[in-house]
């Protein structure tokens, strides 16, 4: 019994002297917990929106200070034309318009009704839904208490309109998220194991001393999965297309050639990994867990940014597939052109420079 206990407690020292076997242990659950708990929520925050009002009078006044009172909505911008409001979508910051009829308090008076047109941006369709019922509540909410204080009852009608996918198809959300997160773990994990299976089969030292130098390697690695993940880039737009009805209303060159920016990025970041990972089941681990879950909780796949806290929002702006999925659900649903994904471009291109030079640099480092 003593050699039993005495055993076990081997095996806890082993376990507490591995430093990555406790944060396997603890630091997963306790990240997990965390993330889940603050992004996963059906709750709507701090959604940006604009007000066309062509009554502007009292009633309108009141009705828009109760929606941003709610906390649930933040005051973008005012719209003083039709031809401005899918200008206004097209720039990805506001996910819905309010606009007011003309006359709007005088419609009340008169014919006991009036309409408010509810204009959202349906391209993450989960999310368009939330926004337009929490807007309804609260208009129905101001309404019943209007009613309250008056002998002749009135009524608004929100009339809602969907842009960009008027069905609400949850396939116009899951087609570009999964593209992303497809590009981004096959691209990864395949470039994360080229390098470590030349340490495991003792051929790195060949390829050290050979007279490429450090960027011709990597970029001899790269190549070859750049037209592989690009194929793979190509069959989720035809399956898209062909399957779930999924329009390319933008230029489709443009479409391949940020997609060949993406993956790009994608296979330098395997790179990278590969070049810290001593073996070939570390770097997959960290290619998997490393980048599924960021993908996942935090591009604004599955769950809204801006639903987030804070903190979780500036830690997206480092998850590369947050900007693809704006770039394609830009190129794909909305028919945008370069004018309007030049930022969300710069940003992959940069952290394609950053990922590159950190691996020709511990290249370097390994030849001196």
């Amino acid at each position: 019994m003593k050699r039993f206990w005495g055993f076990v407690i081997k095996e806890f020292y082993h376990i507490f002297r591995d430093k990555r076997t406790m944060l396997i242990l603890f630091g997963m659950p306790i990240a997990q917990i965390l993330l889940f708990g603050y992004v996963i929520t059906n709750e709507i925050r701090n959604i940006k929106i604009a007000v066309y009002d062509k009554s502007k009078d009292e009633i309108t006044r009141k009705i828009m200070q109760k929606i941003l009172s709610s906390g649930y909505f933040i005051f973008e911008k005012e719209i003083h034309s039709e031809d401005e409001i899918k200008k206004t979508f097209k720039r990805g910051i506001v996910k819905e318009v309010i606009v007011f009829d003309e006359d709007f308090s005088r419609k009340l008076e008169r014919n006991k009704t009036a309409s408010i047109h509810l204009i959202a941006d349906a391209s993450d369709a989960n999310t368009a839904n939330l926004i337009v019922n929490y807007t309804n509540a609260i208009i129905r909410d101001f309404q019943s208490k209007e009613i309250s204080k008056q002998i002749m009852p009135f009524q608004i009608i929100p009339e809602v309109r969907m842009l960009y996918n008027e069905n609400l198809k949850g396939a116009f959300m899951f087609v570009p998220g999964t593209m992303a997160l497809i590009l981004m773990l096959i691209s990864a994990m395949m470039t994360s194991i080229s390098i470590t299976r030349e340490k495991e089969f003792n051929t790195m030292e060949t390829l050290l001393v050979s007279p490429l130098k450090p960027i011709q390697i990597i970029i001899g690695k790269v190549t070859p999965y750049i037209a592989l993940s690009f194929v793979n880039a190509i069959t989720i737009i035809v399956l898209g297309s062909l399957v779930f009805d999924v329009p390319v209303k933008g230029s489709l060159v443009l479409l391949l050639a940020e997609t060949i920016l993406f993956i790009t990025m994608a296979l330098s970041l395997g790179i990278m990994i590969s070049t810290v990972a001593k073996t070939q089941q570390v770097a997959m681990f960290i290619s998997m867990f490393a980048l599924m879950l960021p993908t996942m909780l935090l591009s604004g796949f599955i769950f809204p940014i801006e639903n987030m806290p804070v903190v979780l929002q500036v830690i997206s702006n480092i998850v590369p597939p947050r900007w693809f999925i704006i770039i394609v659900k830009n190129i794909m649903l909305k028919g945008t052109g370069f004018n309007y994904i030049w930022k969300e471009t710069l940003i992959i291109a940069g952290l394609t420079c950053i990922f590159i030079f950190i691996s020709v640099k511990r290249f370097k480092t390994r030849l001196e």
